[in-house]
């Protein structure tokens, strides 16, 4: 697979790491892409000390799993002058590993297309759900801390997620009024509320007995953000959590959109196909216009 960004932007990348800056305090307008660890030592909870693992598969998606050291890839979109909106990208694989680059590199380029900063979240592998939301809680705290810095909008910071990453998304999206960690630093004082949220065939929301209510520690209130949800009928494990999701929305009386397409599957990220949800993207850069967070005109 082709580099998404150029050779000179990986070139900045290494001499700023060479110099010790690869943590949060990265200056924005240096490179174009760089990853901060979300934790200044080994993060609370749980965390895997076996050497992360990453891979190929045969279905040409890399493959991460085995992640004890979250971090957070930060891609510039192009200059502007004014703060970008930003998007924590969750990349899914049911918890067991992150599927990389077609729902997390792919999603960033994309999403900087538009003119959106986006943040790939590499979070706790495998078997690990408290510990990635607490990597997500972290991260979108992070995203507003160095708002300034990285000319970011800090009331325009959303979250995508796919599969499992839209599980986490929207637990993120309903679980933000507290911690689930102890405070680091002064990003822990900053709101981890994402002011919108976006989920493509999010997983396990709903309740198998139930299957048009959420799981218990999915609590959509009043204050749960705005959503798009895009969704296959023919995704049969899944389908029921994003109508669970939108229906527990618009009882809430919060603003949403589910877009619900006879075929396509699981798991298709953006990749192109013959299926009429493979446009998605352009159905979602027309709701984040609409609800202005991207500015009208490109």
């Amino acid at each position: 697979m082709k580099a998404l960004w150029p050779a000179s932007t990986a070139i900045a990348f290494v001499l700023l790491l060479a110099a010790g800056a690869s943590r949060a305090e990265v200056p924005f307008d240096n490179v174009r892409q760089f990853t901060v660890e979300l934790w200044p030592d080994r993060p609370p909870g749980v965390a895997t000390d076996l050497p992360e693992n990453d891979r190929p598969s045969s279905e040409d998606t890399r493959r991460i799993t085995d992640v004890g050291r979250p971090t957070m890839t930060v891609y510039r979109a192009s200059e502007s002058g004014k703060p970008s909106p930003a998007v924590l990208v969750c990349p899914g694989g049911g918890y067991r590993i992150l599927a990389y680059d077609k729902e997390g590199t792919e999603i960033a380029q994309w999403l900087n297309s538009i003119g959106i900063t986006a943040a790939v979240l590499k979070y706790r592998v495998p078997d690990n759900r408290d510990g990635a939301l607490q990597d997500a809680q972290r991260a979108m705290g992070l995203l507003r801390h160095r708002a300034s810095a990285w000319n970011l909008d800090p009331n325009r910071i959303g979250v995508i997620g796919f599969s499992a990453g839209g599980h986490l998304s929207a637990r993120l999206s309903t679980a933000y009024g507290e911690r689930t960690y102890s405070n680091v630093d002064e990003a822990d004082a900053k709101p981890c509320r994402p002011d919108f949220t976006l989920l493509v065939y999010p997983a396990y929301l709903h309740k198998k007995d139930r299957p048009h209510e959420l799981t218990d520690e999915i609590v959509v209130t009043g204050k749960t953000p705005p959503a798009l949800l895009v969704q296959t009928q023919d995704d049969r494990p899944y389908v029921d959590s994003s109508i669970a999701y939108y229906l527990a929305l618009k009882k809430a009386g919060v603003p949403a959109e589910l877009h619900l397409y006879a075929s396509g599957g699981h798991g298709f990220g953006l990749r192109p196909s013959k299926f009429v949800v493979s446009r998605w993207p352009t159905l979602a850069e027309t709701w984040l216009r609409a609800n202005e967070i991207l500015g009208v005109g490109r």
